[in-house]
């Protein structure tokens, strides 16, 4: 049998309404003191679902969309992948998307015209982060190399020219992945937002979260954002309470539907029968919830 992990209650939708300036609605989430959940997607259906979840803003996460279309998360997938998605998935749920940029794509003329396209197909902002190009998943292989300050300040001045306050520009710095240091860390996220930022995205490869509570609590200049996926144990509270107002559920939708298509496809293979499998998964027609 399978393992009940999830309680398979009648999904109510939570409209949140109409936005008519996503831009608007991104910065004021993310500037908010308040806690702002961003829910990672990869396609239309999983951005509709955040929607009805509840979701206020979506992250477009980028090696999610790659493996959503068959690809490895080692640059096969293009900024043009990326941009055909996120169009998708900005018109399945009408919520701001905040993109994921990767590390531009390329040198600072790439990063203009990758985030000149992201705004017109449909995004709020684009988050960029410090490795060196081509860059590497963080979570795979050795420590990542990081590009040099100056190059990336520059790759985020060049992006603020191109769309000024029509984007949510937000850096996100691997200093602490890739074993730089917490010192490292705050030297470039003062860069970063000397260059034009909006926010700072801390991110960390630790299953506890020193590094990110340490980094909140020397550091005010802007919002910061994290991505729990390996510390995602700790209650958020206490990353409210450092300073740290805005949770990245990066790959959280995908993994779960990874593991439910993998529950159904064992369960069938097996049994040569749905059995109980029908009373597990999403129904055919979920009322004002229905995906069909």
């Amino acid at each position: 049998m399978m393992e009940h992990d999830m309680d398979q209650k009648v999904f109510v939708p939570k409209s949140i309404g109409a936005i008519e300036d996503p831009t608007k609605s991104l910065r004021d989430l993310i500037s908010s003191p308040d806690l702002t959940h961003l829910m990672g997607a990869h396609d239309g259906l999983s951005a509709a679902v955040a929607m009805q979840a509840g979701f206020k803003a979506i992250w477009a996460s980028g090696p999610c969309i790659s493996k959503s279309l068959g690809y490895r998360d080692v640059k096969e997938a293009s900024w043009t992948h990326l941009i055909e998605v996120m169009e998708r998935m900005a018109d399945a749920s009408g919520l701001p998307i905040l993109a994921d940029g990767d590390s531009g794509f390329g040198n600072m003329n790439g990063a203009r015209l990758m985030t000149a396209r992201l705004l017109q197909h449909g995004a709020s902002g684009v988050c960029i982060d410090d490795k060196s190009f081509p860059k590497m998943n963080s979570s795979v292989g050795n420590r990542p190399p990081l590009d040099d300050i100056e190059k990336f300040s520059g790759r985020l001045k060049a992006i603020k020219d191109a769309t000024g306050n029509d984007l949510v520009l937000v850096a996100r710095t691997e200093a602490l992945i890739a074993g730089y240091g917490l010192k490292a860390a705050l030297l470039r996220a003062d860069a970063y937002a000397n260059a034009g930022a909006d926010a700072i995205l801390i991110h960390s490869g630790e299953a506890k979260t020193h590094e990110v509570l340490t980094f909140a609590k020397q550091w005010k200049r802007l919002p910061i954002m994290i991505a729990p996926s390996n510390y995602y144990r700790t209650v958020i509270s206490a990353h409210h309470e450092a300073g740290i107002s805005n949770v990245v559920w990066v790959n959280h939708a995908m993994r779960a539907a990874i593991a439910g298509m993998r529950a159904a496809y064992n369960w069938i293979i097996a049994e040569a029968s749905a059995g109980p499998i029908g009373q597990e998964v999403a129904k055919l027609d979920d009322g004002p919830a229905a995906l069909w």
